[in-house]
């Protein structure tokens, strides 16, 4: 299995290779740049040489970059337990990160590589709107090319993130939103581009002189095979019909289809399953060679023996398809325009969770249940958040999870921001205070009286809250070496021996390799 580090040069290089295919960029440019990639020593270098490469004819898109600061210094998930807490071991867990999103997402990415189905992000707009954060990275003025800057990476990291069916919803206001589609079309390409939506949450005023701003705008992109599925559906519809479990279908091919679709791009979903006649069946890509499955032997086995899988003759050969039914998969169609959710929704909602106006201009949670009802197939989807801010998503994924009896998990991240009303930061103050009090009816202290109360039961699950903590890649302390510090358990694995241990931090944290030379 590759590491990190080697999956995200992979995943640039094949980027590179798409763009010479587009004739975006030149070929001795592009070779030139997988020679620096290849070459570089962390993620965030190999993302950063990238970045110098996406000024592009064709497009005409510009922009000064400003490059993230590198150190000598590894990022990794600790568990705040003070934050933190469980109200029912078999509900579901959930999670806060604590700290620079960009970091954030280099982490996930060690577990959570191709498996979020949902990315909605309401970035930072202007000058100030980034608080600390921007006065350690940009200097705190958030010009356009800072603001681009500052996307870029995390775009990169989140694109790599999404499954082959996932789709990214980002709110932008009118003044930026042009630049930012640029942004979006290099980095998920034009054809992944899926609606710009425009959310009208505001009346207008009497004024026969100017223009009342009445809207945003939310764009909207898909992973491949998110836009194939609406194109296919679109065109074809479910025209099938099971008569044992009295549904209609449609199919799809199992193998995956479009980039990353090869053997080599991930190793693990290429196996056999047994065709009709009993015979070894290997995903194959046309004129290409070995392939890959949607999905891992775990799954297909059990959508085999739920009967979701059908096989149909084509040239003399089994073909092998996913059943999917219309109560499975998102069936409503959906307008562009939304002129149903008011703005002030979401001071209410925060008011009455906090008695007080602690957050400016939160986004309501039924303008985000109406991003996961337009962006999601299953009611197990993961939903990520890495501008998280008040916590709304997080809320809106509990309430969608009751009304439907969905298993959704959210995944928010956020910096701990410190402004005049927020003294211990936003993440203190407001947003774990919100996620306490709406899945437990109650704050850390024990309050209950907020009105929200007065309407609400507990949302319920459980919310583990992870603080970004560093420790230097040559640190030799006994106890305290990045293979010490550093917990597996926080990234979906069992518990490791040590050799086990050491193997797998020096293949996910970058800098521990050449400690790992020196022991």
């Amino acid at each position: 299995m590759k590491n990190t580090l080697q999956q995200v040069k992979l995943d640039l290089i094949a980027e590179l290779d798409k763009r010479i295919e587009d004739k975006i960029i030149e070929q001795s440019n592009a070779d030139l740049l997988k020679k620096l990639i290849n070459n570089a020593e962390s993620v965030n270098e190999a993302i950063m040489i990238a970045e110098l490469g996406t000024t592009y004819k064709r497009t005409g898109f510009h922009f000064d970059k400003r490059l993230e600061k590198m150190t000598d210094t590894i990022k990794y998930f600790k568990k705040n337990e003070k934050l933190s807490f469980q109200t029912d071991k078999s509900a579901l867990t959930h999670k806060l990160i604590i700290g620079d999103n960009y970091d954030a997402l280099l982490n996930l990415l060690i577990e959570y590589r191709g498996k979020i189905n949902v990315i909605y992000i309401d970035p930072p707009y202007g000058k100030d709107s980034m608080g600390e954060f921007a006065k350690t990275n940009y200097d705190n003025a958030i010009t356009r090319d800072n603001l681009l800057s500052m996307l870029y990476p995390r775009l990169v990291l989140a694109h790599q993130l999404l499954s082959d069916t996932g789709v990214i919803f980002c709110s932008i206001d009118d003044k930026n939103q042009a630049y930012v589609k640029g942004l979006f079309d290099e980095v998920f390409g034009e054809s992944n581009f899926v609606a710009n939506l425009v959310w009208k949450g505001r009346g207008g005023r009497q004024d026969s002189k100017n223009y009342a701003a009445i809207h945003e705008f939310i764009l909207v992109y898909g992973m491949e095979d998110f836009v194939a599925e609406r194109q296919e559906k679109e065109l074809n519809g479910f025209n099938n019909y099971d008569k044992k479990k009295r549904k209609k279908y449609k199919l799809q091919f199992l193998r995956k289809w479009g980039s990353n679709s090869r053997r080599e791009d991930r190793p693990n979903l290429y196996y056999a399953i047994k065709d009709p006649d009993g015979n070894d069946y290997f995903p194959k890509v046309p004129g290409v060679g070995d392939g890959r499955w949607r999905w891992a032997l775990a799954r297909m086995t059990k959508e085999i023996q739920d009967d979701n899988v059908e096989w149909q003759q084509k040239d003399n050969e089994w073909v092998p398809y996913e059943k999917i039914y219309e109560d499975r998969r998102t069936s409503k169609t959906f307008t562009t325009w939304i002129d149903d959710v008011p703005v002030g929704i979401g001071a209410k909602e925060i008011k009455d969770i906090f008695n007080i106006n602690i957050f400016a201009y939160p986004k309501p949670t039924a303008l985000i249940k109406r991003f996961m009802e337009m962006g999601m197939d299953y009611k197990d989807a993961t939903i990520l958040d890495f501008f998280a801010g008040s916590g709304t998503t997080g809320q809106a994924v509990l309430e969608l999870n009751k009304q439907d009896g969905g298993k959704r998990q959210f995944i928010l991240a956020t910096a701990n921001e410190i402004t005049d009303t927020t003294p211990n930061g936003i993440v203190y103050d407001v947003t774990s205070k919100r996620l306490k009090r709406v899945m437990t009816g109650e704050c850390y202290d024990g309050t209950k009286n907020f009105k929200w109360n007065e309407k609400n039961s507990p949302l319920g699950d459980n919310l583990d809250v992870y603080d970004i903590a560093t420790v230097a890649n040559f640190e030799a302390t006994e106890d305290k070496t990045p293979f010490d510090v550093i917990d597996e358990t926080l990234y979906g694995q069992e518990k490791l021996g040590v050799n086990e241990k050491i193997k797998w931090v020096c293949e996910n944290f970058e800098g521990t390799q050449k400690k790992l030379e020196d022991i």
